[in-house]
């Protein structure tokens, strides 16, 4: 199986840029979006039903802001497709959604930014603990769980091209990055550290406004966090920097 998850930070504008040629050239089984800013009505016709593929979209309810989206192959049927986590605070950002096949829950996320102040921050850590919470009675009812998606937050100063420069601050806050540590408490990989312990130039996100790919000063916080079956399934995860419809790269999984 063959999973890519990418903000797009903004679909409408990436179709713009290529984004239906991009899908048509995966050889992917789902794509997950983050940040897609539209809702499913600004999604019609090729966007909503690109040839090959079904769609489910979860929008925010403010226009042009958040939101998720899946993309399946047409010859697949998901068993259960879940948008949202219940919590109304949450959902009106339209920032999850889970696609599961059999006993594999697959979840797509765009965790809120703690950037714009403490409420924000304290926000983005009630998500965190209330997915983490889903996860663990889905865990708990012998479900399989990827979870992946934008986590804006940089887990190791590994994962920060200048980490003195943003220690403190939002995205690398000792409470934020205590979230991934609880969920690797769970028994979650971060997949990409797992097959590159050592790799400390590697980001998926890089600032449009510092012209940060220039560089390669960026942030690695896209990644795909899996529980102990899955990752031993694993085959391999890439990082595709090359594709720049956005400010962050697309990754990809591949399980065996």
């Amino acid at each position: 199986m063959h999973i890519v998850s990418y903000n797009v930070n903004g679909l409408r504008a990436a179709k713009g840029k290529g984004f239906l040629d991009w899908l048509e050239d995966q050889d992917a089984d789902l794509v997950l979006l983050q940040e897609t800013k539209a809702n499913p009505l600004q999604l019609s016709g090729d966007l909503a039903k690109p040839y090959g593929w079904n769609s489910t979209f979860f929008a925010a309810q403010n226009p042009g802001y958040s939101g998720t989206g899946a993309y399946w192959r047409d010859d697949l049927t998901p068993d259960e497709v879940v948008r949202g986590l219940g919590v109304e605070r949450f959902d009106a950002e339209g920032r999850a959604l889970m696609v599961r096949f059999g006993d594999l829950a697959i979840w797509g996320c765009y965790f809120p930014n703690g950037g714009r102040g403490p409420e924000r921050v304290a926000f983005k850590l009630d998500f965190y603990d209330t997915l983490l919470a889903r996860i663990e009675k889905q865990r708990a009812a012998g479900l399989k769980v990827v979870v992946t998606g934008d986590f804006n937050v940089a887990h190791r100063d590994a994962d920060l091209a200048e980490p003195e420069k943003h220690s403190g601050k939002a995205g690398a806050l000792p409470e934020e990055r205590a979230r991934l540590d609880r969920l690797a408490s769970m028994g979650f990989t971060d997949v990409f550290r797992h097959l590159h312990p050592d790799a400390d130039d590697v980001f998926t996100w890089w600032s449009f406004k510092t012209a940060g790919r220039r560089t390669n000063t960026g942030w690695r916080i896209d990644t795909f966090w899996v529980d102990p079956e899955t990752l031993a399934r694993v085959d391999d995860m890439e990082i595709d920097a090359d594709t720049r419809m956005s400010d962050h790269a697309p990754i990809s999984l591949f399980l065996d």
